[in-house]
């Protein structure tokens, strides 16, 4: 039971003051005048004033509240190296005895569990929402069990009682990490990209781990790469992607001796491989209505740089024109297929057939180009059937498909062959099955040329009664392909209704450059968060399994569903982060969920100093656990609340309102009373009888 004066006055403090100074104002006129009654005087006034006042007696019953103290308890990844977690439960356990022995102290024991992807310890997070949930003036202090690597001390609430930090690991740790600073994630093809390496060692690093490591590089998993590099120093590596699409590039340096983990002594980095420009050489045979078809789709891509050339004018062709006064320009046929040949990327033959411009040494040269990774696209017309055809030169051994000599002039719609149905070039294509029957709706061609392709060439679209009509084949490092017909413009032109006439040459171009997504034997990976889809491309029939091995080397059979044809796919959910490898029978691929040294393993030595400004601003302690848990203390607010072997809690002294009891001072009869006593005292000392 406590009591209070309180106040409730009847008239609004203002009216208060002003009649407290009017009264004060009349008592000192009564003593400038030399009244001997103006204290009288002036105690009567006061009286008045305290009556308006109205003064009370307020009883208050109070039950009291325990102090609440905050122990969270650090259970990250980070807190699992070395004997850390030992060390967490040893001092959870005896902070919560000694806690509870005190007396009107209650202990609220918060764990931070180890994140479910890369957001690191968010230990400041659980402080704020254990704080959130208790009255602040309860709360006597907190207490953080940690290794201090928590990656959210931004969030770290402000606290009204004292701060401490309990840190797990030893004094003579020492950690070493790889870092990646910098890496982009886009690189042209051919162009070498600089990345930025760094090997850093970090707390106590004994004298013997001192020098240069060995450090690995392996791309898509395939046999590493050692150099001798560093420690300390930035490392500048210059990298030229070997292909389109992904790239997985990890690094490693070896475990040294006595370092805390292995866990940050690998880096991955993903790179997507693109291509810069497509340099393609077109050449026109002839004028026909195709040519500018051709020209206007390759020209419509801002990613293709063009060189296209028309012959107008064979050396067989006599007219009488002298040659100074033609305006035509000279077919530069020895600096196209002999110096230059090599910077391009993709021949187009429209339409072209052997007119002595193009020596066999120059064709030699081509098939030379194909068979070193480049690409030759023949758009054949009724040159091709012809006794001057490209098939009779030196590129008839490259050349996907033999010409028989016969032209087919007949109306006919182009078919998608069941292979062309698997394979990505022609997979998929819009209004393919779209018809009765699953036949096409595209517009009719009406000219083809009768071919017999190879051995190992694949048949993609079929023509007038299932006759080859788009062939693709691959020779050496580099790939051919042969349209049986020059009427693909009619598509463009939108002849009943056209067809996939741009995309169909997109395709081709890209199947033609390689890019990964155009490949039919292909074994993909990508990663969204934890999920892993897996998708197999296959000319093959049948159903397809794929070999996954985990970072730590378990290896799970994943079997997959064909989604479409050709297609083949599965998703699986990783269980820890790291790179996984894929395989198929020779296919294989590799895919990084998550960084290959996760956010908690980026920095591991055990240190106070985020927390310090938090610690010193509520006269809190950093201790370290491997000298033993320490004593608890009570101490007065605004002490130093931490010392040798102790850290201190603030006794809040809170308490419950159980009943408010309020009795006036005096009554008002009587403030009444004693200002007419005093008032008529005043006037009988003042001798007016």
């Amino acid at each position: 039971m406590t009591g209070s004066v309180v106040f409730d006055p009847l008239l609004p403090w203002a009216a208060v003051y002003a009649l407290a100074a009017l009264g004060g104002l009349a008592a000192a006129v009564a003593l400038w005048r030399g009244l001997p009654g103006w204290w009288l005087r002036l105690l009567a006034s006061a009286s008045l004033v305290a009556a308006v006042a109205n003064p009370a007696f307020q009883q208050e019953e109070r039950a009291p509240l325990s102090d609440i103290v905050l122990l969270v308890a650090d259970e990250s990844a980070s807190q699992g190296i070395s004997d850390r977690a030992g060390q967490t439960r040893e001092a959870v356990t005896g902070l919560s005895a000694a806690l509870a022995a005190l007396p009107d102290t209650e202990v609220r024991t918060v764990t931070v569990p180890d994140g479910t992807g890369d957001e690191g310890t968010l230990l400041a997070t659980a402080l704020a929402e254990a704080l959130a949930e208790e009255p602040p003036g309860r709360v006597a202090g907190a207490i953080l069990v940690t290794d201090g690597q928590l990656h959210d001390v931004e969030r770290l609430p402000a606290l009204p009682a004292p701060l401490h930090v309990l840190l797990t690991g030893r004094d003579g740790d020492w950690d070493r990490r790889l870092v990646v600073r910098n890496a982009p994630a886009f690189a042209i093809l051919g162009e070498e990209v600089q990345l930025t390496l760094l090997v850093e060692d970090q707390g106590a690093v004994p004298e013997g781990a001192a020098g240069p490591v060995e450090l690995s590089i392996a791309v898509d998993g395939g046999e590493p790469m050692r150099f001798s590099v560093p420690v300390g120093e930035d490392i500048t590596l210059p990298v030229t992607l070997p292909h389109g699409g992904m790239n997985v590039l990890q690094f490693e340096v070896p475990e040294a001796e006595g370092e805390l983990t292995a866990r940050n002594n690998a880096a991955v980095v993903q790179i997507n491989g693109v291509r810069d420009r497509l340099r393609v050489l077109l050449v026109s045979g002839e004028p026909h209505a195709g040519e500018r078809t051709w020209r206007n789709l390759l020209k419509a891509d801002s990613a293709v740089d063009l060189v296209h050339f028309t012959i107008l004018r064979p050396p067989e062709k006599q007219d009488g024109v002298p040659v100074s006064e033609l305006s035509l320009i000279a077919f530069p046929t020895r600096e196209l297929f002999v110096e230059k040949i090599e910077e391009f990327d993709l021949i187009i033959f429209d339409r072209y057939q052997r007119r002595g411009i193009l020596p066999n040494a120059y064709i030699e040269n081509i098939r030379t180009f194909i068979e070193g990774g480049g690409a030759v696209l023949v758009s054949a017309g009724p040159d091709y059937a012809s006794a001057d055809s490209l098939y009779r030169s030196p590129l008839a051994g490259v050349l996907p498909a033999a010409p028989s000599g016969r032209v087919i002039e007949a109306p006919y719609r182009p078919v998608v062959s069941e292979l062309g149905a698997r394979h990505p070039v022609t997979s998929g294509l819009e209004g393919a099955a779209d018809g009765a029957d699953g036949a096409p709706t595209w517009g009719r061609w009406f000219r083809a040329i009768d071919v017999e392709p190879g051995p190992e060439a694949d048949v993609l679209m079929e023509g007038p009664d299932g006759r080859p009509l788009l062939i693709l084949d691959r020779v050496g490092e580099g790939r051919v392909a042969l349209l049986a017909s020059d009427h693909a413009w009619l598509w463009s032109r939108g002849y009943e209704g056209g067809g996939p006439q741009l995309e169909l040459l997109r395709r081709l171009a890209h199947w033609m450059m390689k890019e990964p997504e155009l490949e039919e034997e292909a074994l993909t990976a990508s990663a969204a968060g934890q999920t892993v889809t897996v998708v197999r491309r296959t000319l093959e029939e049948g159903d397809r399994e794929v070999t996954v091995t985990a970072p730590d080397g378990s290896e799970t059979v994943l079997p997959l569903t064909e989604v479409e044809p050709g297609r083949h796919s599965a998703t699986f959910t990783g269980l820890e982060m790291g790179l996984y490898r894929l395989a198929d029978g020779e296919m294989s691929a590799v895919v990084a969920l998550g960084p290959a040294a996760p956010r908690e393993f980026e920095e591991t030595i055990a240190t106070g100093e985020r927390l310090l400004p938090a610690v010193e601003a509520t006269r809190g302690g950093i201790l370290r656990l491997e000298d033993g848990v320490p004593d608890i203390r009570r101490v007065g607010e605004g002490r130093n609340a931490a010392g040798r072997g102790w850290i201190g809690i603030t006794p809040r002294e809170a308490y419950l309102t159980a009943d408010v009891r309020i009795d006036p001072l005096l009554p008002a009869w009587l403030f009444l009373l004693i200002a007419a006593t005093l008032t008529v005292g005043a006037w009988l000392r003042e001798g007016r009888r």
